[in-house]
C-alpha cells in the first residue's frame, strides 16, 4: 500500500499494535480502515484490547508500533491534547463533571478553543435541542438532577461541541438499563446519519454491534481481528471457531435484527381479516420488528406500508422464507 488512504477513508490503521512493560499484548498488527460517515463497532470478550485499540486513535494510550491516520493526517504526529479537541469521546460513565451546570458541561471543548461565550451558548442551546434535551428545562440543571440516560445525552452532546469529523464512543450505553438502552441506541444511530459522524463505538454486547454497526471488527484475546465485514455476514459467515462461539448458537435468530423486510415476501391483503393484523409497519422495518410486532399482539400478521401506501401483508411464513433467503444469499456471495 502507498500509504495514503482513498477519499472515502476517515480513520486508517495500520500494523497498530500495543505491548505493556510485562509483556503483555493487548493489540497486535491491527489493520482497519473506517470510511467517512460510516459507524463500526469493535466488539469481543474482556481483555481482547477494544478500549485499548479505541484509546490509542485518540492518544489517551500511546502505540507501541503502526500508524494512525485520521484523515490523510498521521496522528502520532499531532499534538495529543490538540488531536483530542477535534475528536468527540463518550464513555460509559459518561464523566460529566458534576459541579457545573449541564450547559456549562456541553460547552467544554468550545470553551477550551477559545470561542467567545455567545458562541458558546448557541451552539450549546443547539445540541441540547439535538439530543432531544430543551436547554430551557436541563442547561442549568446540574448532572446529579438528570437520569442516567439523559446523562447519557448530555455526553453525547460534549462531544458533539466542536463538530468533530470522528466520533469515539467506549461503551456509551452500558450504564442505562435494557429499555432506556435500547431507545438511546435507536435515537442515537438515527442521529448519526443524519448529521454523517464517522463513529468508532466499543461494546462487549454482540446484539448492540449488529444492532448499530454497519460493520462489526471481532476482536479476539490478545487483540487480534478475527473479522471485521457487516452484521449480516458475520452472523451468517463467522470467519472461524472463535467468531462463531462468540455470536453464539443463536446467531440465526440475531440475522432478524439486520435483515430488512422484502416486498418479494409480503402476501396481498385480499382475504386477510383485520382481526388478524397485529399492527402496520414500514417496509424499512427489519423482520425482527415484524415478528415482535406480531408476538406482542398475539396476531398472526402485519401489514405493511410505504409512506401513505399500503404495499402488503407479512406473515410468519414470509418471515422464515426472507430469513432463509438472506442466508443463503450470503453463501453465495461468500462463495461466488
Amino acid at each position: 500500500m502507498d500509504g495514503s488512504p482513498a477519499p472515502d477513508v476517515m480513520i486508517r490503521l495500520r500494523g497498530l499494535s500495543k505491548t505493556y512493560a510485562d509483556g503483555t499484548v493487548a493489540v497486535q498488527e491491527l489493520d482497519l480502515d473506517v470510511a467517512r460517515g460510516e459507524l463500526i463497532c469493535l466488539v469481543g470478550p474482556s481483555g481482547c484490547g477494544k478500549s485499548t485499540t479505541l484509546k490509542m486513535v485518540n492518544r489517551l494510550i500511546e502505540p507501541t508500533s503502526g500508524t494512525i491516520e485520521i484523515d490523510g493526517r498521521d496522528a502520532t504526529r499531532d499534538d495529543p491534547v490538540e488531536l483530542r479537541r477535534r475528536i468527540g469521546y463518550v464513555i460509559q460513565q459518561v464523566g460529566l463533571f458534576p459541579h457545573q451546570t449541564i450547559g456549562a458541561n456541553v460547552a467544554t471543548v468550545p470553551s477550551l478553543l477559545g470561542w467567545d461565550r455567545r458562541r458558546t451558548r448557541k451552539r450549546a442551546e443547539e445540541l441540547l435541542h439535538l439530543v432531544g434535551l430543551d436547554p430551557a428545562s436541563y442547561a442549568d440543571r446540574y448532572p446529579h438532577q438528570l437520569s442516567g440516560g439523559q446523562q447519557q445525552r448530555v455526553g453525547v452532546a460534549r462531544a458533539l461541541a466542536a463538530d468533530p469529523p470522528v466520533l469515539l464512543m467506549d461503551e456509551p450505553f452500558g450504564a442505562v438499563d435494557p429499555v432506556v438502552r435500547g431507545r438511546l441506541q435507536d435515537e442515537f444511530r438515527a442521529l448519526q446519519q443524519r448529521l454523517g459522524k464517522t463513529v468508532v463505538l466499543v461494546t462487549h454486547d454482540i446484539d448492540e454491534a449488529v444492532r448499530l454497526g454497519d460493520r462489526v471488527a471481532v476482536l479476539a484475546e490478545g487483540g487480534r481481528l478475527a473479522q471485521y465485514d457487516t452484521p449480516a455476514r458475520v452472523l451468517g459467515q463467522p470467519a472461524d471457531d472463535f467468531v462463531a462461539e462468540f455470536v453464539g448458537a443463536g446467531r440465526g435468530l440475531r440475522r432478524l435484527a439486520v435483515t430488512p423486510i422484502n416486498r418479494d415476501h409480503l402476501e396481498p391483503l385480499d382475504g386477510v381479516r383485520g382481526s388478524e393484523l397485529g399492527g402496520t409497519l414500514e417496509v424499512t422495518a427489519s423482520l425482527e420488528e415484524a415478528l415482535a410486532l406480531m408476538m406482542t399482539s398475539d396476531r398472526p400478521m402485519v401489514g405493511v406500508t410505504d409512506g401513505p401506501s399500503f404495499v402488503g401483508v407479512l406473515s410468519p411464513n414470509g418471515v422464515h422464507r426472507a430469513l432463509r433467503e438472506s442466508v443463503a444469499a450470503e453463501s453465495d456471495t461468500r462463495t461466488g
